[in-house]
Protein backbone atom coordinates (compact mmCIF):
# COMPACT_ATOMS: atom_id res chain seq x y z
CA UNK A 1 0.00 0.00 0.00
CA UNK A 2 1.20 3.47 -0.92
CA UNK A 3 -0.47 6.44 0.77
CA UNK A 4 -0.06 9.98 -0.52
CA UNK A 5 -1.01 12.82 1.83
CA UNK A 6 -2.29 15.55 -0.47
CA UNK A 7 -3.69 19.07 -0.33
CA UNK A 8 -2.59 22.65 -0.70
CA UNK A 9 0.32 24.14 1.17
CA UNK A 10 -0.40 24.51 4.86
CA UNK A 11 -2.72 21.50 5.05
CA UNK A 12 -0.25 19.58 7.21
CA UNK A 13 0.86 17.00 4.66
CA UNK A 14 4.30 16.50 6.16
CA UNK A 15 3.13 16.14 9.77
CA UNK A 16 0.28 13.80 8.84
CA UNK A 17 2.53 11.83 6.50
CA UNK A 18 5.10 11.35 9.25
CA UNK A 19 2.42 10.22 11.72
CA UNK A 20 0.86 7.83 9.21
CA UNK A 21 4.25 6.31 8.44
CA UNK A 22 4.89 5.90 12.15
CA UNK A 23 1.50 4.24 12.66
CA UNK A 24 2.01 1.95 9.65
CA UNK A 25 5.67 1.21 10.54
CA UNK A 26 6.85 2.23 7.10
CA UNK A 27 8.96 4.82 5.34
CA UNK A 28 7.98 8.44 4.79
CA UNK A 29 9.06 10.59 1.84
CA UNK A 30 8.18 14.27 1.48
CA UNK A 31 7.38 15.11 -2.14
CA UNK A 32 8.90 18.57 -1.69
CA UNK A 33 12.32 16.88 -1.64
CA UNK A 34 11.82 16.05 -5.34
CA UNK A 35 11.27 19.67 -6.44
CA UNK A 36 13.99 21.15 -8.60
CA UNK A 37 15.86 24.19 -7.32
CA UNK A 38 14.16 26.18 -10.08
CA UNK A 39 10.71 25.16 -8.81
CA UNK A 40 11.63 26.03 -5.23
CA UNK A 41 12.94 29.43 -6.34
CA UNK A 42 9.74 30.17 -8.27
CA UNK A 43 7.58 29.31 -5.26
CA UNK A 44 9.83 31.28 -2.92
CA UNK A 45 9.50 34.27 -5.25
CA UNK A 46 5.69 33.95 -5.27
CA UNK A 47 5.47 32.61 -8.83
CA UNK A 48 2.94 29.78 -9.27
CA UNK A 49 4.24 26.59 -10.87
CA UNK A 50 2.93 25.63 -14.28
CA UNK A 51 2.05 22.13 -15.43
CA UNK A 52 5.35 22.09 -17.33
CA UNK A 53 7.14 22.78 -14.02
CA UNK A 54 5.25 19.98 -12.30
CA UNK A 55 5.46 17.11 -14.83
CA UNK A 56 9.14 16.19 -14.15
CA UNK A 57 8.54 16.52 -10.39
CA UNK A 58 5.53 14.20 -10.53
CA UNK A 59 7.36 11.64 -12.68
CA UNK A 60 10.22 11.60 -10.17
CA UNK A 61 7.81 10.93 -7.31
CA UNK A 62 6.14 8.20 -9.38
CA UNK A 63 9.54 6.56 -9.89
CA UNK A 64 10.09 6.57 -6.12
CA UNK A 65 6.63 4.99 -5.64
CA UNK A 66 7.47 2.28 -8.16
CA UNK A 67 10.72 1.58 -6.32
CA UNK A 68 8.77 0.99 -3.08
CA UNK A 69 6.30 -1.22 -4.93
CA UNK A 70 9.08 -3.34 -6.48
CA UNK A 71 10.42 -3.88 -2.96
CA UNK A 72 6.87 -4.79 -1.78
CA UNK A 73 7.02 -2.02 0.82
CA UNK A 74 4.25 0.04 2.33
CA UNK A 75 5.19 3.71 2.16
CA UNK A 76 3.78 7.17 2.78
CA UNK A 77 4.53 10.11 0.48
CA UNK A 78 3.36 13.70 0.40
CA UNK A 79 2.51 15.62 -2.73
CA UNK A 80 0.04 18.44 -3.25
CA UNK A 81 -1.53 16.42 -6.10
CA UNK A 82 -3.79 19.34 -6.93
CA UNK A 83 -5.20 18.06 -10.23
CA UNK A 84 -6.63 14.68 -11.15
CA UNK A 85 -4.12 14.48 -14.01
CA UNK A 86 -1.32 14.82 -11.44
CA UNK A 87 -2.88 12.11 -9.28
CA UNK A 88 -3.20 9.92 -12.38
CA UNK A 89 0.57 10.16 -12.93
CA UNK A 90 1.30 9.33 -9.30
CA UNK A 91 -1.19 6.47 -9.17
CA UNK A 92 -0.50 4.99 -12.59
CA UNK A 93 -2.71 1.94 -12.98
CA UNK A 94 -2.09 0.81 -9.40
CA UNK A 95 -4.95 -0.05 -7.10
CA UNK A 96 -2.68 0.10 -4.06
CA UNK A 97 -2.03 3.86 -4.27
CA UNK A 98 -4.44 5.82 -2.07
CA UNK A 99 -4.61 9.57 -1.60
CA UNK A 100 -5.41 11.20 1.74
CA UNK A 101 -6.94 14.60 0.99
CA UNK A 102 -6.33 17.04 3.83
CA UNK A 103 -9.13 19.55 3.41
CA UNK A 104 -9.17 23.00 4.95
CA UNK A 105 -10.70 26.43 4.56
CA UNK A 106 -8.78 29.38 3.17
CA UNK A 107 -8.83 31.02 6.60
CA UNK A 108 -7.31 28.06 8.45
CA UNK A 109 -4.74 27.42 5.72
CA UNK A 110 -3.76 31.10 5.52
CA UNK A 111 -3.33 31.30 9.29
CA UNK A 112 -1.08 28.25 9.26
CA UNK A 113 1.04 29.58 6.41
CA UNK A 114 1.38 32.98 8.05
CA UNK A 115 2.86 31.38 11.17
CA UNK A 116 5.19 28.99 9.31
CA UNK A 117 8.88 29.82 9.10
CA UNK A 118 11.77 28.39 7.12
CA UNK A 119 9.75 27.02 4.19
CA UNK A 120 10.33 27.95 0.55
CA UNK A 121 6.60 28.37 -0.22
CA UNK A 122 5.39 31.97 -0.44
CA UNK A 123 2.02 32.18 1.39
CA UNK A 124 0.71 34.53 -1.33
CA UNK A 125 0.45 31.43 -3.57
CA UNK A 126 -2.28 29.83 -1.43
CA UNK A 127 -5.13 31.22 -3.52
CA UNK A 128 -3.53 30.03 -6.77
CA UNK A 129 -3.24 26.53 -5.28
CA UNK A 130 -6.88 26.60 -4.18
CA UNK A 131 -7.88 27.78 -7.66
CA UNK A 132 -5.89 24.91 -9.21
CA UNK A 133 -7.20 22.26 -6.80
CA UNK A 134 -9.51 19.67 -8.31
CA UNK A 135 -11.06 18.13 -5.22
CA UNK A 136 -10.64 14.36 -5.41
CA UNK A 137 -13.68 12.14 -5.41
CA UNK A 138 -14.33 9.26 -3.04
CA UNK A 139 -13.08 6.93 -5.79
CA UNK A 140 -9.54 8.27 -5.42
CA UNK A 141 -9.10 9.65 -1.91
CA UNK A 142 -9.93 9.54 1.75
CA UNK A 143 -10.99 13.05 2.79
CA UNK A 144 -10.23 14.39 6.27
CA UNK A 145 -10.69 17.86 7.75
CA UNK A 146 -7.52 19.58 8.92
CA UNK A 147 -9.47 21.10 11.79
CA UNK A 148 -9.04 17.81 13.68
CA UNK A 149 -5.87 17.26 15.69
CA UNK A 150 -3.09 15.43 13.84
CA UNK A 151 -3.74 12.31 15.93
CA UNK A 152 -7.47 12.47 15.15
CA UNK A 153 -6.68 12.85 11.44
CA UNK A 154 -4.49 9.74 11.49
CA UNK A 155 -7.16 7.82 13.44
CA UNK A 156 -9.75 8.84 10.85
CA UNK A 157 -7.50 7.82 7.96
CA UNK A 158 -6.89 4.42 9.54
CA UNK A 159 -10.63 3.97 10.14
CA UNK A 160 -11.48 4.90 6.54
CA UNK A 161 -8.75 2.61 5.20
CA UNK A 162 -10.20 -0.28 7.18
CA UNK A 163 -13.69 0.50 5.85
CA UNK A 164 -12.33 0.51 2.27
CA UNK A 165 -10.61 -2.84 2.78
CA UNK A 166 -13.78 -4.39 4.19
CA UNK A 167 -15.89 -3.33 1.21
Amino acid sequence: MILIAMGVSGAGKTRIGELLAERLHCSFTDGDAFHSEANKKKMHDGIPLTDDDRWPWLRTIRAAIEEKQRAHETAVFTCSSLKRSYRDILRGSDRDVLFVYLKGTFEVLHERLASRTGHFFDPSLLQSQLDTLEVPGADEAIEVSIELTPEQIVDEVMKQMETRRAS
